[in-house]
């Protein structure tokens, strides 16, 4: 059951007001999104995130409201560049997670919607590939609950680790947000730990894992015909295309940077504020819920991918 900030008692719950004063910090101070996960994950396992429904609606729309934003501090071409040359190792990668996701699976004797759900998000972009096939294949609140838990936890790991692991290469930026779009799941962690190594990491990271969730529409008609289900339902990232209008206006129709300096500030705020409302979802129940088979499946699986397009990325580059 979810604890909010008034209870039937009609009492304001003080456990609650944690989260709102570590948020107007996290708006108004600056700290790093790897800061900005952590005190979330602090807030989510010993407070109380008031209305987590609503809270969740919210997340979706900052990221993707957060995500137009950058747009208008990028450049179009190097965009389009970025997109292409992710495009083969978005394919490799996806087909292998989602080959090795069903033989582990298999293997280890695991739910199949369950299975099946952890390697689309991570063969993706972790939670919202979830929630697209989760309808397509007619998952339960359970399956879903368990597999985006999973997808949230190795996605906070990930924002701490992989900063750590281009440095210890010595990785360059363009290397580097190759890498974290091809081996993070979701796009809030992605561009945290892309923000966290420089622009260009950025501006590369956050391309390609764009165009790596255009995969969730074959995906979910895949899914629907796999499962069998003809009254599957299909939600198209509109964001995604108001991404590149962005990008398109900063490159061919600037911005004064009186307004683009801000806009791209106002849209990092958001990262940062995206980050911690999802650390804030990760309870102490949600970690309880996942148990132990999907999160080793999701696990191993995120290593693999995780180490294998890090070999394959340097020995190219």
């Amino acid at each position: 059951m979810n604890k909010t900030a008034i209870p039937a008692n009609g009492r304001f719950n003080y456990r609650t007001i944690p989260f709102y004063v570590v948020l107007i910090a996290v708006l108004f101070l600056g700290w790093s999104p790897a800061i900005s996960l952590l005190l979330g994950l602090v807030i989510g396992i010993f407070f109380i995130q008031p209305n987590p429904k609503r809270t969740r609606t919210i997340t979706k729309y900052l990221l993707q409201f957060s995500i137009v934003g950058l747009g208008f501090g990028m450049n179009l071409i190097n965009v389009m560049k970025a997109g292409s040359s992710g495009f083969l190792y978005t394919l490799v990668s996806l087909s292998f997670a989602l080959i090795l996701g069903y033989l582990l699976g298999r293997w280890m004797k695991l739910d199949n919607k369950i299975s099946y759900l952890i390697s689309t998000g991570t063969a993706i972009c972790g939670g919202s590939a979830i929630a697209a096939v989760s309808q397509a294949m007619k998952a339960d609140e359970h399956q879903v609950s368990v597999s985006i838990g999973i997808v949230f936890i190795l996605n906070a790991v990930a924002l701490f680790v992989f900063p750590f692991v281009g440095h210890y290469f010595q990785m360059d930026q363009h290397t580097f947000g190759l890498w974290a779009a091809i081996a993070i799941h979701d796009t809030s962690s992605v561009v945290g730990a892309a923000t966290q190594y420089g622009h260009e990491a950025l501006e590369n990271a956050t391309t390609i894992k764009l165009a790596r969730s255009l995969w969730i529409i074959p995906m979910t008609f895949l899914t629907a015909n796999i499962f069998k289900n003809k009254e599957s339902r299909f939600s198209f990232p509109w964001f995604i295309l108001f991404f590149l209008v962005a990008s398109a206006i900063s490159t061919y129709l600037p911005l004064p940077n009186e307004i683009s300096i801000p806009v791209v500030a106002f849209a990092k705020i958001g990262f940062r504020a995206t980050l911690f409302l999802i650390g804030s979802g990760i309870t102490k129940q949600a970690l309880r819920n996942v148990g132990f088979k999907p999160m080793l499946h999701g696990l191993f699986l995120w290593v693999v991918i995780s180490a294998i397009s890090l070999c394959l990325i340097i020995g190219v580059h």
